[in-house]
């Protein structure tokens, strides 16, 4: 792996050099917008993806690393569908870092760092790995580096201007460093020291200011316009033929919660024909009220085929929240242009401002409270129903045009997609202008 290290390394720093000659070339304002890749050691990213086997506990992830993080393609012909852990967020994040037309080598010029650390794969040790006593040490290790190693950069505005990648829930970081014996989680994000870096995390919690929430990794990644174009003229074209679609697991215990609502309301419903013209809704319309695409234990979480095909052919794709509020499923039914159910705020509202403005929501997505569902007897067939079905067709139209800004397009893509900004663009221009506005009337001394 030394080896592999060692060419990863020259390759980051002729695609920097590559990407500084190009903005200065083609006219790229860069101003307030360098970023500084921070040099680590090989243990604190690559070294790690060699122990993609190593916690039984944990899914074996040696089969999703090629193609720099994407994943093998679904099949062989396919040019934008790949198998995508969500786990490998952080390798797909740090390949797109080095086409970023604005780095620089010097840390002194830069407007924001970048740690290419794999914070969410180092965290499995302490997880589920030999480590788990010891959860509260996750990231200490890389402190000292930061504050040992050319200490100035950390330094000069005491870690404000840093940022980096966690490709898990926030919840996962945040164990109390003083509970005894340790719960679930490690304690990352406690430390005092790492209050001032900007975390960018598939789910934030409420409070920290730190943490800002990006879209999950999906299994779309086209790397050309063409492609994109082919793509969304499909999601177009297709006949939505069933009015509301889940996708996932859980609900089948004696548990009352949403999950439960949702497969009781979809297994107890009718879907013939008969039941929708009863309901004032032509047969031509839609043939099914609701669709169950069973994804208990993981068997989807590689194998986009199995829910993409029965998403395109739903108008509503329900996102009950689970373990934790948000899932990876809300950005796969964007890709697919069914619109977003949700039942709770933190389920997308109030995580993905970045991606998704707050004050659009009611532009491409339904919001129905779960209590209203599991204690009231609200039926989410009725709300859905009642929808005017101009509506509809506008709050599709909607979700098809934040589809860019949810997808993370493939490493390499053609300049005609680039003009388009994509989950990672927008990312980028989020932490700068976190890290600038915190930066904004300090006085530092360079």
């Amino acid at each position: 792996m030394a080896c592999k290290s060692r060419i990863f390394l020259l390759l980051c720093f002729l695609i920097i050099f590559i990407n500084s000659t190009f903005s200065l070339e083609s006219g790229i304002d860069c101003t307030g917008r360098w970023i500084h890749i921070r040099r680590l050691p090989s243990r604190f990213n690559l070294d790690l993806l060699t122990n993609c086997s190593a916690y039984p506990l944990f899914d074996n992830f040696c089969p999703y690393l090629t193609n720099h993080g994407l994943g093998p393609k679904t099949h062989n012909r396919s040019q934008s569908w790949y198998r995508s852990d969500p786990l490998l967020l952080e390798v797909t994040f740090h390949r797109r870092m080095l086409e970023y037309p604005c780095l620089t080598a010097d840390p002194n010029l830069a407007n924001a760092v970048y740690l290419p650390y794999y914070a969410a794969i180092d965290a499995l040790r302490y997880l589920y790995g030999p480590n788990v006593n010891t959860s509260m040490e996750h990231g200490l290790e890389l402190l000292d580096f930061l504050q040992e190693n050319d200490a100035r950069i950390w330094g000069r505005r005491n870690g404000i201007d840093h940022f980096l990648v966690m490709a898990r829930p926030a919840w996962d970081f945040s164990q109390s460093l003083y509970v005894d014996p340790p719960v679930w989680g490690t304690s990352f994000l406690e430390l005092p020291e790492f209050y001032n870096v900007t975390a960018l995390v598939v789910e934030g919690r409420a409070w920290p200011w730190q943490e800002q929430a990006v879209p999950y990794l999906t299994s779309f990644h086209p790397p050309t316009l063409a492609l994109f174009d082919s793509w969304i003229k499909r999601v177009k074209g297709s006949r939505r033929t069933t009015l509301m679609l889940f996708a996932g697991g859980g609900g089948v215990g004696a548990t009352l919660n949403i999950r439960r609502s949702i497969r009781n309301e979809c297994e107890n419903g009718s879907d013939s024909a008969s039941f929708l013209v009863s309901r004032g809704y032509s047969s031509l319309y839609y043939t099914k009220v609701c669709d169950l695409v069973d994804c208990s234990n993981g068997i989807c979480e590689h194998d986009p085929i199995r829910y993409m095909r029965p998403m395109l052919q739903a108008t509503f794709c329900l996102q009950p929240p689970g373990d934790t509020p948000t899932r990876r499923s809300t950005f796969d039914a964007i890709v697919a242009g069914c619109i977003p159910v949700f039942f709770e705020e933190q389920s997308a509202k109030t995580q993905y401002r970045w991606h998704l403005p707050e004050e659009m929501y009611g532009d491409f997505a339904v919001f129905i409270p779960k209590e209203e569902v599991v204690y009231k007897g609200l039926k989410i067939l009725d709300v859905l129903m009642g929808i005017p079905r101009a509506q509809v067709r506008r709050m599709r139209e909607k979700v098809i045009d934040l589809m860019p800004r949810v997808v993370y397009r493939k490493h390499g893509s053609s300049f005609g997609l680039r003009a388009k900004k994509d989950a990672f663009d927008i990312a980028i221009e989020g932490a700068l202008e976190r890290i600038n506005s915190r930066l904004k009337g300090r006085d530092f001394d360079q």
